[in-house]
């Protein structure tokens, strides 16, 4: 029997998929934070999340 092929499994899958418009200016911001911190739109994008979700909570 062969070994088990494919990608392995994640502790936190990530199976929500959520699609965002936006206007030129604000890609630009995106990609500007995004390559400064050289990492990808999605992880500066979940990275605003946790700060202003941790503001929330400081409240």
């Amino acid at each position: 029997m062969s070994p088990r092929t494919g990608r392995p499994k994640t502790e936190n899958p990530k199976s929500t998929q959520l699609a965002v418009r936006l206007d030129a200016v604000t890609l630009e911001k995106l990609d500007a934070v995004a390559e400064y911190n050289s990492e990808t739109r999605v992880q500066t994008i979940r990275r605003g999340i946790e700060k202003l979700y941790s503001e929330l909570e400081e409240k």
